[in-house]
């Protein structure tokens, strides 16, 4: 039996024309038009690769600062003693220590959203791959956090870094801001989003890399984006 689409999404539908690819600022202006729920939507720009997922040299990885944010306040737990852990308090870290953290971790404890380490404490934090390995949670040197600068990581991390990683079809869903951003702020953000993903590409990954890109939001339809200037060099 087919699926009924809600009144709202019908309505939002009617604002998107299916057989058109939109530039980047065309499609942020497009979704500015439709209808919005009572919440503040996550907008999201999400890409399938050219890349076999299932070779390790072709996995696609990184981060990517975003110019005005993600609109998401990020709770941040750092593994550290010492200046490193009273550096990352300072910066604003809501959750700081090294054995009595690991020992809340596999109590159970995961309200927060990103986890920093220094190296040191990776010896005893990397036991907790099983826990938080899942959620996506554990400290990555890829992804600056696994440092001894703990301070500039978690300042780096509530600015608005966004993480993203190829998923097992080939795709990656990046989070670029939320639905009340001006335009600007998210056409900003998001050509920010594509050099990353754009710069991650493997040395190994041939011809066309961007096969397709779409933005839209948490309710709305997606918006087919030209992907054809996105990273596609010949390597």
């Amino acid at each position: 039996m087919a699926k009924t689409r809600s009144k709202r999404y019908r309505a939002a539908i009617k604002h998107v024309d299916g057989n058109k690819k939109y530039s980047l600022a065309e499609a942020v202006g497009t979704l500015k038009k439709i209808a919005t729920p009572k919440f503040d939507q996550t907008v999201t720009l999400s890409f399938h690769l050219g890349v076999d997922p299932k070779q390790s040299d072709q996995m696609v990885r990184g981060t990517c600062p975003l110019p005005h944010g993600s609109g998401k306040k990020v709770r941040v737990l750092v593994f550290a003693q010492g200046s490193a852990a009273e550096a990352a308090r300072e910066a604003g870290a809501e959750f700081v220590g090294y054995e009595d953290m690991i020992k809340k971790c596999n109590e159970g404890f995961q309200d927060f959203d990103v986890a920093v380490a220094t190296p040191a404490a990776m010896a005893e934090v990397r036991k907790l791959g099983k826990v938080l390995g899942p959620r996506g949670l554990m400290p990555n040197p890829k992804t600056g956090t696994v440092t001894d600068d703990t301070a500039k990581a978690v300042r780096e991390v509530k600015a608005g870094r966004v993480e993203f990683k190829l998923d097992k079809g080939g795709n990656l869903a990046v989070p670029m801001g939320k639905f009340s951003f001006s335009e600007q702020q998210l056409v900003e953000n998001g050509a920010a989003v594509i050099d990353a993903v754009s710069k991650a590409r493997p040395a190994t990954a041939k011809g066309r890399f961007i096969m397709t890109a779409t933005l839209a939001a948490t309710m709305t339809p997606g918006l087919a984006l030209d992907a054809g200037s996105m990273g596609n060099t010949t390597a």
